[in-house]
């Protein structure tokens, strides 16, 4: 249900998203990087959760477009720090309110207890799995209801 979910926002946001000559990866990464002063791939591939391998397709492709620019870090020179250029700056406060807007249509009827109920459920969904991954052989116990952390 959650693919369908993410599969149906990305066709729903997808005409604003390409109206800026963006694919949805690379929206992705502007809209992580804007309003910062850049990060690592390593970061951005876990805020984004675009694998590396295709993170790095996706950054050289917005680095010839001129809207990001990568360097070397200077502590460790196996690593790029990735940043918006100027014009990446530009395209990100351009775009990342029209998209912004477009999704809030999206969601107009929901109320703050409709918001609250599906963080809820998602909170409950992601601890399962977190549990899971930290022991696998063990089997998992649902989360206590929120009113109880």
């Amino acid at each position: 249900m959650l693919a369908e979910c993410l599969q149906g926002f990305e066709r729903f946001s997808s005409e604003s998203v390409r109206s800026s000559g963006l694919t949805h990866a690379q929206f992705d990464i502007i809209a992580t990087l804007g309003n910062t002063d850049g990060m690592s791939y390593k970061e951005l591939g876990e805020r984004t959760l675009i694998t590396k391998g295709t993170l790095t397709g996706v950054i050289e492709r917005l680095e010839q477009k001129g809207l990001v620019a990568r360097q070397r870090s200077c502590d460790d020179k196996r690593s790029f720090y990735v940043r918006l250029t100027p014009c990446g700056e530009g395209l990100f406060e351009d775009v990342f309110p029209k998209v912004v807007a477009h999704g809030k249509q999206l969601f107009a009827t929901f109320s703050e207890a409709d918001f609250d109920q599906i963080d809820s459920a998602l909170g409950k969904l992601k601890q399962l799995i977190t549990a899971a991954d930290q022991c696998p052989d063990e089997p998992v116990s649902p989360p206590p209801h929120k009113e109880e952390y």
